[in-house]
């Protein structure tokens, strides 16, 4: 209020509004929209990741993703972080595939992962009870159905026209009403869906779970479980080990032996024998150790070692001199046809390199390939079979397949080169020998020291040729480890790990390859330090 002219009382005028509604929600247009609902899905996506992480007890991994979703959040829905919004995805990607990678790789390295030791010590007790099962001597023969309940399976059993009906987790208990079929089966069980034995003879998948499944007799483990083998009737079977989860011990109910577990996942008996079920712990640097000093791995590995670098280095230096050496012959202009010459050169690179090597595979054959057969007058050289020749055949094949890379590039920086610099040493007198090695080598080789290392780096790990080729052989006979006279580090990894068949140690497979990533991060590293003094011709 206000007093006017003549004493009038004045109305105030009214306020103006803080801020309209316009600008109040100015935030609130499409792009915040579509970034709501990004958020949402991101945040629905993170949310599962978490709960199936504390559902496994994945406790380190359940609390990255905590810290990852919650810094997301902050950032996106944060006015003062414009740069960490177009940075964390890339974060977040190179932590998850690459940081996260190699670290459950050391992981792996550092535990007895393998054969025998590749789960919990509860599933290595589920193994050794399942595999001690033996069919009860004199068990009945009970007439039987394959019922479901949505997504679980169980048996309906026939004992003396009662009907019995269990589930893996919940045994054999009696229901009523049960229809019985002219084999006396169970035809209908009130409650489940009987599965007709035509599907079980069309559905392996469903088939296999069907003979996996053990049915409880009773809340007594001693009394067995019912199984199975062509789902139409079962028999009791007892396991003859006995899980005594106080003291962590399994025994042998008809012996008496008491197996132990000790600090290598392993149940040894008190007779010395042991369990084959066993579950991984950490052994520390045992694997990087077991390389090195263990007499079945020492020398094949050493061997296979001096071979990869020996292969990698041959590779490169070979591969590299050949598409010079084309590359400088077909940069003179007085060649004739010189982009169609060019072209059918670099054919090889525009082949697979692993439907290559299958082609060279079989050329090589000793017994119908072509190559003995064209050019040695169909003598039985084992290319493939002895340990020489063989490597002798991946160098050569390899060659083929890697000078084309190295004549483009060559060829690239040949035209890329300082007219002026050349012609100047034309003026001086210099000839063509002594141009080359002091002007246009040393100029190619910094364009091409980089690139040089690089192909280093992948011929150490080129498991392509080596695989397609020789699959590692022939074999060392000097050893029972799975590798040969050919096969590089990765190839022998491949191998140990028992992807291919065999036994698999996984952890010495894991350790073997952080010792790669070392060794060519250390070459690596190494060489580009030298390259960079080529810089200084320039």
């Amino acid at each position: 209020m206000s007093t006017g002219p003549g004493g009038t009382v004045e109305a105030a005028p009214p306020k103006a509004p803080r801020e309209s509604h316009a600008r109040q929600f100015r935030g609130l247009g499409a792009g915040f929209l579509v970034k709501l609902v990004l958020m949402m899905l991101v945040n629905a996506v993170g949310l599962s990741a978490i709960l199936s992480a504390y559902a496994a007890e994945a406790w380190v991994i359940l609390g990255a993703m905590v810290v990852l979703l919650l810094v997301a959040d902050w950032v996106y829905f944060s006015k003062r972080m414009l740069p960490l919004k177009y940075i964390y995805p890339g974060l977040v990607f190179l932590l998850v595939f690459q940081v996260f990678t190699m670290g459950y790789t050391a992981y792996i390295a550092t535990t007895n992962y393998g054969s025998g030791h590749n789960g919990s010590q509860q599933q290595a007790v589920d193994a050794a009870l399942i595999q001690a099962e033996r069919e009860v001597e004199g068990s009945a023969t009970y007439p039987l159905s394959v019922v479901r309940d949505g997504e679980t399976l169980g048996f309906a059993v026939n004992e003396d026209g009662v009907i019995l009906v269990g589930t893996e987790e919940e045994p054999l208990v009696e229901v009523a009403d049960a229809v019985l079929d002219d084999n006396g089966r169970p035809a209908e069980v009130p409650g489940w869906e009987v599965i007709p034995r035509a599907t079980l003879l069309t559905d392996q998948e469903l088939a296999q779970e069907v003979v996996d499944l053990r049915v409880p007799v009773s809340d007594d483990a001693d009394e067995g479980s019912l199984r199975t083998r062509e789902g139409s009737t079962a028999r009791v079977y007892r396991s003859s080990l006995h899980w005594d989860e106080e003291a962590e011990t399994l025994t042998n109910v008809d012996t008496g032996v008491v197996y132990t577990g000790n600090e290598y996942g392993t149940f040894v008996g008190d007779d010395g024998s042991s369990l084959p079920a066993g579950w991984y712990v950490n052994v520390g640097f045992e694997n990087f150790t077991k390389a090195v000093t263990s007499s079945e791995y020492q020398q094949p590995l050493l061997r296979v070692t001096l071979w990869t670098f020996a292969f990698a280095i041959l590779t490169v230096a070979t591969s590299f001199l050949l598409g010079l050496f084309f590359a400088l012959v077909f940069n003179d202009d007085r060649i004739k046809g010189r982009k169609i010459l060019r072209t059918l050169f670099i054919l090889p690179y525009a082949f697979p390199a692993f439907l290559s090597a299958l082609l060279w595979r079989g050329m090589l054959n000793a017994e119908f390939g072509v190559i003995n057969d064209w050019f040695f007058f169909g003598q039985n050289i084992n290319w493939l079979g002895d340990p020489w020749l063989a490597k002798l055949s991946i160098l050569a094949v390899n060659l083929w397949l890697s000078y084309p890379y190295w004549f483009l590039v060559c060829t690239g920086a040949l035209q890329a080169l300082p007219s002026e610099t050349m012609e100047a040493a034309q003026i001086d007198g210099a000839s063509k020998w002594r141009q080359f090695r002091s002007i246009t080598f040393p100029l190619l080789m910094v364009s091409t020291a980089p690139l040089a290392i690089a192909s280093f780096a992948f011929n150490f790990n080129n498991f392509t040729i080596i695989y397609m080729l020789t699959n590692g052989g022939p074999r060392f006979t000097d050893t029972s480890v799975p590798i040969g006279s050919t096969d590089i580090l990765i190839s022998a990894i491949y191998q140990i790990s028992g992807v291919a068949g065999g036994r698999a140690d996984y952890g010495l497979a894991a350790a073997l390859s952080i010792v790669v990533f070392v060794v060519v991060g250390i070459v690596s590293a190494i060489a580009f330090r030298q390259t960079r003094k080529l810089e200084e011709i320039q």
